[in-house]
């Protein structure tokens, strides 16, 4: 046993010493291989960071290899910096700013890879001034000849920033607030966000955005009492996470997009989040909202395209149920798009909507609770989110807090005429009702995906009174309006859906969302089809 013992013991010694102590790494001769020749780093607005960007670098050879330098070509005045394996590379001064821009003996095995990570910050100033484009490569020594090089392109998009401003007190950052008024206990209600302003020394009139260059906005942009928010057609505003719009109860807001004629939107509103990659193009809940607390009948919104906001518009007062007042909208013309939760929210309000488009929400496209004032003529709305609990549209006369419902909304008139109201769910259409005051609705030749289940009278088709000339798809088969493509927001009509339409509306609105006529041959909805 002991000489057994003894012999794998000498065994596991020699075994032992005759691996290697360390890896012979060679100087590199080049030979590299890239996962790309170039990285393309999405636009990015001046001065703000980019997302990372991944570079797979390979040595194919037999031999381990010492790379004796890699570096950014600019040096340490490079825009860009790189992480490679988890390193941050040299520091070309105490203060770390050469931090990802020069490495020195990086090893790499053979037969192996390893990843360079990439980012970006520049200003407009930097960029090439014909194209915008910031450049740099990245440079691979070796000791046998030039160096192998990857380039590195970006986008750089200058803008207007509008943001709150930021103080250190004690270590700890404090952000400028804005007070936007009493709630329903007469407590001040406080947001992260700052006034627009009529004489930004940087920005000029901030009441006025206008298409020169994109607008990203940072907390609540606020737009106080008396004044007036114009938004100018072809303007391009972008919100960062946690960010939005709020229109007080004495202001305006006026979006005053314009029809276009390509497909690059030129004439259009968008709003949307501050991420530019397009993988982020529609994923939802990105930023806040479009919060409407206005009483004023001058508020109107066309030609605007909302996308990936976690409430397209909400609309309702501060105090929502001491306040009597009702906030007015006028919507036309306009897309809403991928909202985590409501593509409009509107609680207690008075909203007139034509030619309107809202796909995908989490909740509802458009949710009318608490009741108020309703009036949609071809409109489309459509939910086909993932979930047996989202709806197209929600109609009801209460609010459910998590301790309360406050029923009866003291108004409650919801009309719709010559919609599609449509979705993946039995039944795109939910009404709900709690409280005891009038609750009046009415559909007029509308197409509405409704498999009445439960048989409630609130629901077609056994309740006429309220449904007139509808067509009702209890299943996926019957009156199907066959989008054109639902997941990529293309709502327009495949085939010509025939269905009865109400002429005298059709008068009111001759053409549809993209300035088609539709008096000669009406379809349903915001889009006509075009054969």
């Amino acid at each position: 046993m002991r000489n057994s013992l003894f012999l794998f013991l000498f065994g596991l010694i020699i075994s032992l010493s005759s691996c290697r102590n360390d890896f012979e790494f060679q100087p590199s001769k080049g030979g590299l291989t890239f996962s790309k020749d170039t990285v393309y780093l999405d636009t990015v607005f001046t001065n703000i960071g980019s997302s990372t960007y991944r570079l797979k670098v390979y040595n194919k050879s037999d031999n381990d290899i010492s790379i004796p330098k890699i570096q950014l070509a600019k040096g340490t005045s490079s825009k860009y910096r790189m992480m490679i394996d988890g390193l941050t590379g040299e520091d070309s001064d105490a203060s770390g700013i050469g931090e990802g821009k020069i490495f020195n003996d990086v090893e790499l095995l053979a037969k192996d890879s390893m990843f360079i990570f990439i980012e970006v910050t520049a200003d407009v100033a930097s960029a090439n001034p014909t194209d915008f484009l910031y450049t740099d490569k990245i440079e691979f020594h070796n000791i046998s000849g030039a160096p192998q090089t990857v380039e590195l392109v970006t986008l750089i998009q200058d803008a207007y920033f509008i943001y709150p401003q930021r103080s250190e007190v004690d270590g700890e950052f404090l952000y400028e607030t804005i007070n936007l008024g009493f709630d329903d206990n007469a407590e001040n209600v406080i947001a992260i966000g700052s006034n627009l302003d009529e004489n930004d020394p940087i920005n000029g009139n901030e009441y006025e955005w206008n298409n020169s260059k994109p607008y990203v906005i940072y907390g609540y942009a606020f737009v106080p009492d008396g004044k007036t928010l114009t938004v100018e057609q072809g303007a391009r505003v972008h919100f960062h996470a946690n960010s939005g719009l709020i229109i007080s109860k004495n202001a305006t807001l006026k979006i005053e997009g314009n029809l276009s004629t390509t497909d690059a939107l030129e004439n259009e509103v968008i709003f949307e989040g501050d991420r530019l990659e397009p993988d982020f193009s529609n994923v939802p809940g990105q930023w806040g909202a479009i919060i409407n607390h206005s009483t004023s009948t001058q508020n109107s919104i066309n030609h605007l395209t909302i996308k990936n906001a976690t409430v397209g518009i909400l609309s309702q007062n501060l105090a929502l149920f001491t306040d009597t007042s009702i906030p007015y909208l006028n919507i036309k013309n306009s897309q809403i798009y991928d909202c985590s939760n409501v593509g409009i929210l509107a609680r207690k309000s008075t909203i007139e909507g034509s030619n309107l488009v809202i796909n995908n929400a989490g909740q509802a496209t458009l949710a009318c609770t608490y009741g108020g004032t309703y009036n949609f003529t071809h409109c489309t709305f459509n939910n086909t989110w993932p979930s047996s609990q989202q709806a197209a549209v929600l109609l009801n006369d209460y609010v459910e807090t998590e301790t309360e419902i406050y029923a009866n909304s003291p108004v409650n008139d919801f009309s719709f005429t010559n919609c599609i109201i449509y979705g993946s769910n039995q039944n795109e259409l939910l009404i709900d009702r709690k409280g005891t005051n009038a609750f009046n609705y009415e559909f007029a030749n509308c197409l509405i995906k409704s498999n009445n289940t439960n048989n409630n009278t609130f629901y077609p088709p056994t309740n006429t009174t309220n449904y007139s000339n509808c067509s009702i798809a209890n299943n996926s088969t019957v009156f199907n309006p066959k989008f054109e493509d639902e997941s990529l927001n293309q709502l327009w009509l495949s085939e010509d859906l025939n269905l009865p339409h109400d002429a005298t509306a059709t008068a009111l609105f001759p053409t549809d969302i993209t300035g088609i006529d539709r008096t000669t041959s009406t379809d349903l909805g915001a889009y006509q089809f075009i054969p």
